[in-house]
């Protein structure tokens, strides 16, 4: 790892803790290196504040040359469900010159708010040229509708273990691996229906739901949102079983970078000892996304083979 780096203590006062991670994360002097920001972002994320907030919005504002980073600034706005985010992530989200990637978070992020009177904005964008926003509207509206309803009141909405605001909650229906299987993996079905499977399968996190999920991620043709979720839920299961699967997806050029960057970021949380070589394959890939998720991932590689406490720390930053 680049540098030393030091854990948020209470010494540290308020607001200098929250002026370092701003100069970390805004990197004005473009001296910062990506995975540093991402350990920078987290600590705010995990602070939580107001004020937290105010620099991740100023953040994703200043973003010009990062999709990647650009986007997770998004989805950390989403996980947050602070309010204030909501014209931000629309402006996002009406931009046709903006990252996919991006559009496709502030979105997400958006149902992760679940202010009912967005429903009508995202309604604009359901049939928009750029399928995986369109597939994320849909997804998001179908999420305001569900926390607003009177099905939602009979299930417990704690968070999952996880952590995550989930784009839709794990189906209560069944928990029977095989008929959930069928139902991810059935592409005539909507993506509400097969989203609520695999985050059921998530839930259940052994070697028959790694295989249900590793076998809809590659017979999918459907919707890149679709396999670039299940990547996504890899990372957050860490199963050992899931990395031949990621690995092939990563190598996939064909595939749509944002199914590929899940792909890299998720073999980094499982870090065994096979996916050193393969993120490091790849940090000269083409791809801009590509290349920065295998320089994050390594970082998540070399935090979970580490004593570190803790992912979100802050970067010593006294040379920046």
């Amino acid at each position: 790892m680049c540098g030393e780096s030091k854990v948020y203590t209470t010494h540290q006062t308020e607001n200098s803790a929250l002026s370092e991670l701003q100069s970390i994360i805004l990197n004005e002097k473009n001296n910062v290196p990506l995975f540093q920001r991402y350990r920078a972002l987290f600590s705010l994320k995990g602070l939580g504040t107001e004020e937290a907030v105010d620099i991740i919005i100023k953040s994703i504002k200043a973003e010009k040359d990062s999709e990647l980073f650009k986007h997770e600034l998004a989805y950390c706005l989403g996980q947050l469900q602070n309010k204030k985010a909501i014209p931000v992530l629309i402006d996002l989200i009406k931009d046709p010159n903006e990252f996919v990637m991006v559009r496709h978070e502030a979105a997400e992020s958006i149902g992760a708010i679940s202010e009912s009177e967005t429903i009508e904005i995202l309604k604009d964008y359901l049939n928009d040229p750029c399928k995986e926003l369109a597939d994320t509207c849909l997804l998001a509206i179908e999420k305001i509708k569900y926390d607003h309803s009177e099905e939602s009141k009979k299930v417990d909405q704690g968070v999952n273990i996880y952590g995550s605001i989930d784009p839709t909650p794990a189906t209560t229906e069944t928990k029977d691996i095989s008929e959930l299987k069928n139902i991810l993996c059935d592409q005539k079905r909507d993506l509400w229906s097969r989203y609520r499977a695999m985050f059921a399968l998530r839930d259940i996190n052994n070697d028959e739901a790694v295989e249900a999920l590793s076998e809809a991620l590659e017979s999918d043709k459907t919707s890149a949102l679709f396999r670039h979720e299940i990547g996504f839920v890899f990372g957050e299961m860490q199963h050992p079983k899931s990395a031949h699967v990621l690995k092939r997806v990563l190598g996939n050029a064909t595939e749509a970078p944002m199914v590929r960057h899940e792909a890299a970021e998720a073999l980094g949380s499982i870090a065994s000892d096979e996916v050193f070589s393969v993120l490091k394959e790849y940090l000269n890939d083409r791809n801009d996304v590509i290349r920065e998720s295998c320089e994050v991932a390594l970082d998540m590689y070399e935090y979970e083979n580490s004593n570190e406490f803790q992912y979100a720390i802050i970067p010593d930053t006294t040379s920046v």
